[in-house]
């Protein structure tokens, strides 16, 4: 096969993950608002409604805590639900649900019980979206014990990490940044899964530890490109963020001897922090101080030319890159 006539952009690998899926498997099935609407949640929900049908996709009420009951009485029933909230700001609403049955209802049927559920959130970075509609929430959902958080950075990630959480049996948040949607790769056709707990190592190096995930990964891969200098650092994606192989990190530090992680979320109580913190508790030196690039401790302005300077771009991670070599 010839992979230049294989590229998807993310959108449309989510798009034929979810499909491959639902035809492997009939309890798979999707909701949410909009979902079998004109603009298909940016196309990710694209001839899903011709192919399967009402009853596997379709559109419900502006009612976040409802919408994640339904999906939890389902995953408990026995099916594999996927909703999907068009902005993760509105998950706040279901932290009822989400903290205090879905991620604790193995915990307390002794490993007996399960909930299967895919929550696809839409992070809307971009577009003067503002302090209501551009939030992540990752490093809250990350703390919560049971819960799977899910960070995809690119369309062959996305497709493979999306058929691996529906196919969990544990409850996974996937987050979705809308400002991938438009990135193309190559995707490999054929169904696959991607270990959740095994970060992927896009470069190598002996000079520094770049940690990220999400977004932030494809500023850093800009970063490094600008500056010819990808044979210098290990770049590691930690793809999920609860329960990801931290070894890997310590391994990458013990070699290079500092540490710098680019977040897009807010500076305090971050996933750079608890990183740094496990490093530090590990003993491992480090000949320098570990950095963090993130957002500011503020919400998100919605001016343009604000919001472009909150934002971590690949010209600041480089100059942070550089200050540390």
């Amino acid at each position: 096969m010839n992979k230049k006539k294989r590229v998807l952009t993310f959108a449309e690998a989510i798009n034929e993950a979810m499909i491959q899926s639902m035809q492997l498997d009939p309890n798979v099935f999707i909701f949410g608002q909009g979902v079998d609407k004109t603009a298909q949640v940016f196309k990710t929900t694209k001839n899903i409604l011709n192919k399967f049908g009402k009853k596997r996709i379709f559109d419900t009420p502006n009612v976040e805590q409802a919408e994640t009951s339904l999906a939890a009485g389902a995953a408990n029933a026995g099916l594999r639900p996927i909703l999907i909230h068009h902005r993760v700001d509105f998950m706040a609403y279901t932290f009822d649900q989400l903290i205090n049955w879905i991620s604790l209802w193995s915990f307390k049927s002794a490993g007996k019980s399960s909930m299967p559920l895919v929550i696809r959130a839409i992070i809307g970075k971009g577009w003067g979206q503002g302090p209501q509609h551009a939030k992540t929430l990752h490093s809250t959902m990350a703390s919560i014990p049971g819960l799977k958080v899910v960070m995809p950075s690119s369309p062959s990630e996305a497709k493979g990490l999306l058929i691996s959480s529906i196919f969990s049996n544990d409850p996974v948040v996937f987050l979705e940044y809308r400002a991938l949607y438009n990135t193309k790769e190559y995707v490999p056709k054929e169904v696959y899964q991607i270990d959740f707990s095994e970060p992927r190592i896009r470069s190598k190096g002996k000079k520094l530890t770049l940690v990220s995930m999400g977004s932030g990964i494809l500023n850093c891969i800009q970063a490094l490109e600008k500056g010819s200098i990808k044979n210098d650092i290990d770049l590691i994606d930690i793809r999920e963020l609860s329960s990801f192989d931290i070894k890997v990190i310590f391994n990458s530090v013990k070699k290079t001897k500092k540490l710098m992680v680019v977040e897009d979320g807010w500076n305090k109580f971050s996933v750079g922090s608890e990183i740094i913190s496990r490093v530090s508790e590990a003993g491992i030196k480090m000949s320098k101080p570990p950095v963090k690039v993130t957002w500011p401790h503020s919400h998100v302005p919605m001016s343009s030319p604000l919001e472009s300077s909150f934002y971590p771009s690949k010209d600041i991670i480089y100059k942070k890159i550089k200050n540390l070599f």
